[in-house]
């Protein structure tokens, strides 16, 4: 039982790599089936098709992203666990908090590598315009506007319009997080950027103070 359960992971991993090189329809069940090192009917034993290993990949990366991120104090599932944490931070344990999570997604492997196949398969089918723009756009934003919403009712921070504070804190992050994507060498650069990014959100949320909240 446990020898099918790893070759159901390397199954995974080297489908995922090869989709986030290539593209999902470049890729056969045969090269997925070599680069694990067994015959394709081998594969059929764990995966009905390529679809199904797709899938897979989908509900496994989204169970490794909840699990890992909440170590870091950041359940992006869940505002309401995570105001407790927001409140009262300062601008410096703010931007270690987003370095984290920057770093974890562009280092690791499976992660970055989902992330890369979604890029490429994003235009493949409505569905999966749709799953890419939930995971990495809308659930992150209505996230951000929970959290602003909470520290605005309790007066923390300024008054302003919730979602549209998410966007403005969330986009830059994207971005950055996509220009590593494309040009890694540009790491040290983003991440300076990405500490600018904060301490000035941080501070025009507070009134122009630099202070604690």
């Amino acid at each position: 039982m446990m020898k099918q359960e790893d070759t159901k992971q390397r199954i995974l991993d080297k489908a995922l790599e090869l989709f986030s090189a290539r593209g999902y329809d470049s890729v056969s069940v045969g090269e997925i089936a070599e680069a694990v090192g067994i015959r394709a009917p081998s594969l059929y034993n764990h995966f009905p098709g390529k679809q199904a290993i797709f899938d897979a990949i989908v509900e496994s990366t989204a169970a490794q992203y909840e699990a890992d991120t909440g170590r870091l104090d950041i359940h992006v599932q869940s505002a309401s666990r995570d105001i407790p944490v927001f409140a009262e931070i300062t601008e410096d344990a703010l931007y270690e908090k987003v370095r984290q999570i920057f770093a974890y997604s562009l280092h690791n492997e499976q992660i970055s590598r989902f992330r890369r196949m979604m890029t490429i398969e994003q235009f493949r089918s409505p569905e999966l315009a749709a799953l890419y723009s939930g995971r990495y756009v809308d659930r992150v934003l209505a996230y951000h506007a929970g959290i602003f919403r909470a520290l605005m009712a309790s007066g923390e921070i300024a008054a302003e319009d919730p979602d549209t504070l998410a966007m403005l804190y969330v986009a830059p992050v994207l971005t950055l997080i996509g220009i590593c994507d494309r040009q890694p060498e540009r790491e040290g650069e983003c991440l300076e950027k990405l500490r600018q990014h904060v301490t000035l959100f941080f501070r025009l949320v507070h009134g122009g103070n630099n202070r604690e909240i």
